[in-house]
């Protein structure tokens, strides 16, 4: 009724409402911004740096939208949950099922140099202890929280 009565002044009103909320938005965004940049100096006393450097770089990308999309087999793209969840699975049966692998024997090494004698499992269980974490894995691409998380079972 009110823009059917005067147009112009609904405008103005619509506009003056924008504005302050924009305002508001833009004041809740400082506020925001202010508190992450007081806990990244928070965590700089207690010296822990990767934290500080995981949270500097979120703080420098921003906001990024997830978004939960697969294309399956055919190419087309996927959004439900279920069927992402049975492409993944599909995904690494595949991958990580192993077809037409002949039987390996062990065969006898003729080498003109001796031998390195195995180690023995003390040796083995000093070798996982020295291990340092959140360093990248090896050739292998096993990361060195997962041998020492599984050392027991290695070493038995």
């Amino acid at each position: 009724m009110q823009w059917l009565q005067d147009p112009k002044r609904s405008i103005v009103n619509l506009s003056s409402v924008r504005r302050g909320a924009n305002k508001h938005f833009r004041n809740k965004k400082k506020e925001y911004l202010k508190a992450e940049a007081d806990d990244l100096k928070l965590m700089v006393r207690p010296k822990n740096i990767r934290e500080l450097f995981r949270g500097i770089s979120d703080f420098k990308k921003g906001y990024q939208r997830r978004t939960n999309i697969v294309k399956n087999e055919e190419g087309d793209l996927v959004t439900y949950c279920h069927s992402i969840l049975a492409r993944w699975r599909n995904h690494f049966s595949q991958l990580l099922s192993v077809h037409g692998v002949s039987d390996v024997r062990h065969t006898e090494i003729h080498t003109a140099e001796p031998l390195v004698p195995e180690p023995i499992a003390y040796e083995i269980e000093m070798a996982i202890e020295k291990l340092r974490r959140h360093k990248s894995p090896g050739i292998n691409q096993i990361p060195a929280e997962f041998i020492k998380a599984g050392s027991r079972t290695i070493c038995s």
